[in-house]
Formats: C-alpha cells, sequence, structure tokens
C-alpha cells in the first residue's frame, strides 16, 4: 500500500528509500558491471527486467545483486511499469537508467539529493549536457533530443534538454501521472506530465559513455530508430491531446 501523499515540496525521510529499475535486453557484457556500480550508490535495491534475454544477462544480474523479474512482453514502457509494480513497498525514490553501461551511475547521488531535500519531486540526468565520449551519444539521439527540447518548450514552457532515460522521480508523484505508454515513448511522456502538472522539477548534467556491450535497441539499427521515433512522435500527439482535455 502506497505511502500518503507528502506536500509537493516537504522532504523525503533524510534516510529515503532509493530502488533502481533497469530495462534489460541481452546484455550480458554490461549487466553485471551496472548493477554493482548502482548498488555503490546508497541505493537499496536494483530490479532488473529481463525482456526474454537469450543471453545470460539475468544471470549475471542476479549474482551482481539485482532481483531479477521477467516481463515476456516486449516495449520499454511495459517493461518499466513491470519494474515499478515490483519495488519495495517502502521505496521512496525511483530511478531509472539502462544496463548497457551508458548512464554513469556515479551521478544517481545527485539525482536524488534535490528529491530528498525538497528542491524537486523529478530529476533529469541530460546526456546533451555534460562530457560525452566520442560515439556514446548516436545523431539520431541528439535530433530527436532538439525536437523534444523545442516541442517540450513550445507547448509546456519547460527546459529539459534531453529525453535521457537516466532520472529519478518520487515514488508518490509518479503515481500520480497516469502513466499509460508502454513503449519507447515512456520517457517522453514522463516529461509532458511532469511539465504539465507543474511537478517542481530540475535538469543535471551526467553526460554519456559509450555502451560496455551490446547493441542499441534504438540507435543501433536504422528500422528500430525509424519505430522508435515514430512511437515518440505519435506519443507527444496523443499525450498532448489527453493533456488538453
Amino acid at each position: 500500500m502506497l505511502r500518503q501523499l507528502r506536500p509537493a515540496l516537504e522532504p523525503v525521510n533524510e534516510v529515503a528509500i532509493v530502488s533502481a529499475i533497469i530495462p534489460c535486453l541481452d546484455e550480458e557484457t554490461a549487466i553485471g558491471q551496472v548493477v554493482t556500480a548502482v548498488l555503490a550508490q546508497n541505493v537499496r535495491e536494483v530490479i532488473v527486467v529481463d525482456g526474454g534475454s537469450l543471453d545470460r544477462s539475468a544471470e549475471r544480474a542476479k549474482a551482481a545483486g539485482a532481483r531479477v523479474i521477467v516481463e515476456p512482453r516486449r516495449g520499454y514502457g511495459r517493461a518499466i511499469q513491470a519494474g515499478i509494480a515490483a519495488v519495495r513497498d517502502d521505496a521512496d525514490i525511483l530511478v531509472f537508467l539502462d544496463g548497457d553501461g551508458a548512464d554513469p551511475a556515479e551521478f544517481i547521488p545527485d539525482l536524488v539529493s534535490p528529491i530528498v531535500t525538497g528542491q524537486a519531486v523529478f530529476v533529469l540526468g541530460s546526456r546533451v549536457r555534460g562530457s560525452r565520449e566520442p560515439g556514446s551519444v548516436a545523431p539520431q539521439q541528439l535530433i530527436a533530443a532538439h525536437v523534444s527540447r523545442l516541442l517540450l518548450r513550445l507547448v509546456y514552457g519547460t527546459s529539459f534538454t534531453d529525453l535521457s532515460p537516466f532520472r529519478a522521480i518520487r515514488r508518490d508523484a509518479l503515481s500520480g501521472l497516469g502513466m499509460k505508454e508502454e513503449t519507447y515513448g515512456w520517457n517522453l511522456e514522463m516529461l509532458m506530465r511532469v511539465a504539465s502538472a507543474r511537478l517542481p522539477a530540475l535538469e543535471i548534467a551526467v553526460g554519456q559513455r559509450r555502451r560496455i556491450g551490446g547493441v542499441s535497441k534504438v540507435s543501433g539499427n536504422l528500422v528500430a530508430g525509424v519505430k522508435a521515433a515514430w512511437s515518440i512522435s505519435a506519443t507527444f500527439v496523443r499525450v498532448a491531446l489527453q493533456l488538453r482535455r
């Protein structure tokens, strides 16, 4: 049972319980290192949502200390929702990141701290700001970030610069957003709903590393990239219309 909602800017407990959710598909090379790095940041639990990997991703994640659940239905949003449903009942803050090692886990305290102190209820880690390793962000990802930034600023007046999956949010605030997206549009939908609800939000520069291993499900091939772009565009129109109503 979820705790009663706190006022938007009331600090959470100083010993806030942080749970991390990592969607994963065929990332055995990276996932163990990612789980270990996340647990080193005072994160109480790591939930890896395996989307039906054909390699040893689930085994490597468990060995590193994660709790692994399987979501056989494909879809980024479905995996995230499954992870949210599985977090411990007393979790205060949820952190999201990918399982390929590209998101710098050492920035987790910087994402969580403004929420603990009551400065924000949502914090986004921007890849396009900060230090980026060569080849870590594909051109189509930069284009998507630029277009999304313009649309979000035009419609909601926000200053988010990226669609980065690396983010943190208070659990009670997330529960009230009404998230529905089941595919690649999840990250954009969250930004739109946070902006529409006028939740106190911050963005910090985290940069990006080259993935440790595996192939990007979005930028690794043209077909997946086109599908993701279509899903993100359709999400913006659909959610914008819903929020206007």
